[in-house]
């Protein structure tokens, strides 16, 4: 695999998810790689592409849509970049491995998911990996020395390490974005990145998803008022309040739900699911999930707040209810970020536990498929006590032995795969 980048000659920052895809790829036809725009899908795909086709690109595009059959000759892995351009791209792919299902033939990457659906879902010829922003881990920020996989598999590693990363610096990761085009900017340059980058979202990928809006800043404020959201379980009708505070007439539901379901498919919005294990040792679990967007620099950006505002906890100005400050929400963003990418690379699920009136919460919950459990609290705090791990007390008392692995106090910047 290179190790420079194909279109910049900068070095190539190495991510999570190339072990994953050096895993499959030699051994599977076809890899399809989803998640927002600017998460770096197409730098990552290039490292081990030998054929490109951009379609994103407006000439190659018209000649891929005369001929989508050409997508599917050249030498492999051919990589069709931005497939969702061209939804014919995805059966010319699945017809191409029902013929040919030698592995390392295909990789597609995809910013959404089209209104154009496929004939086929692909199942059993191309297979799905999910790409995020970077973690703290990808940026630098910190030298991990505790690994989530090795927490999963219940062997009580030792946690060890040191990290001089302040409180401050948290801060600044959370406001800095996590995409990789962005990580050199600072200041006004990054601000008007970031405003750019939703703009882009709400002036022009609705549109061409299918989805026209009538009133482009209803859109915005639902989205800044999403964002007032992150990592609470508020409900889609507090979040449309919000959004519609002092106007007289609320927006129906047919009116807000496009807005998620088109969010949904741009991978902006990334709520974190609850957890509804199968064989349920815990009464009343409730199912809504907790809200979250693809970076949480995102979220920042639309409530306007830079590292001195979520410093100062000065409040986002909108009726969202939350437990603790606007900063250890979108701390609590940033670790998620952190603990889905490792997760996924350890072939875990990451969801959230909440009971029924909130007598329980535990903000994380990774699980793999042979039951091993890793719960995770989220604390924005130089010291821990036992009144913050209570929850993961009562968790290890419900679930016995399905949970080994003992309670530890990890920095986030220490948090590796």
């Amino acid at each position: 695999m290179p190790n420079g980048s194909v279109e910049t000659g900068k070095p190539y920052v190495r991510r999570v998810v190339d072990a994953e895809l050096n895993a499959l790829l030699p051994a599977l036809p076809a890899l399809s790689i989803e998640g927002p725009k600017a998460v770096g899908k197409t730098e990552t795909a290039l490292q081990r592409a030998a054929t490109v086709f951009r379609l994103d690109d407006s000439a190659q595009r018209a000649v891929a849509e005369a001929d989508p059959a050409r997508l599917a000759r050249g030498r492999s892995p051919i990589l069709v970049d931005e497939w969702q351009r061209v939804p014919e791209s995805w059966d010319v792919v699945r017809r191409a491995v029902d013929e040919d299902p030698s592995p390392g033939r295909f990789l597609l990457t995809g910013s959404a998911t089209p209104t154009e659906q496929p004939t086929h879902s692909g199942a059993g010829r191309i297979v799905t990996v999910r790409m995020r922003p970077m973690t703290l881990a990808e940026r630098g920020t910190g030298e991990p020395t505790v690994s989530l996989s090795r927490l999963l598999s219940g062997d009580r590693p030792p946690l060890e390490g040191e990290t001089d990363v302040s409180l401050e610096a948290y801060a600044h990761e959370i406001v800095a974005s996590g995409f990789p085009g962005l990580r050199h900017l600072s200041g006004r340059a990054l601000r008007a990145q970031l405003d750019g980058y939703i703009a882009r979202i709400v002036e022009r990928e609705f549109e061409e998803l299918g989805h026209g809006l009538r009133n482009r800043a209803a859109l915005r404020r639902w989205m800044t008022a999403y964002a007032a959201a992150t990592s609470t379980t508020a409900y889609y009708e507090t979040i449309r309040d919000a959004a519609t505070s002092g106007e007289g007439d609320k927006p129906a539901k047919t009116t807000t739900q496009p807005y998620r379901d088109t969010l949904e498919r741009l991978w902006i919005l990334d709520p974190v699911p609850a957890w509804q294990p199968v064989r349920n040792p815990i009464a009343r679990l409730a199912s809504p999930p907790k809200h979250q967007l693809a970076d949480p620099a995102l979220a920042a950006r639309l409530l306007g707040v830079d590292v001195g505002a979520l410093l100062d906890a000065r409040p986002s100005g909108l009726p969202v209810p939350r437990d603790g400050t606007l900063l250890g929400n979108l701390f609590e963003a940033l670790v998620t970020l952190g603990v889905r990418v490792f997760a996924q690379a350890a072939e875990a699920s990451v969801r959230h536990l909440r009971t029924r009136g909130a007598t329980h919460e535990v903000d994380l919950i990774v699980e793999r498929g042979d039951h091993r459990v890793l719960a995770i609290e989220v604390k924005l705090a130089r010291r821990v006590d036992d009144g913050d791990v209570r929850q993961l007390h009562w968790l290890a008392d419900k679930l016995g032995d399905r949970r080994p692995d003992g309670i530890g106090v990890v920095p986030a910047a220490l948090l590796g795969p």
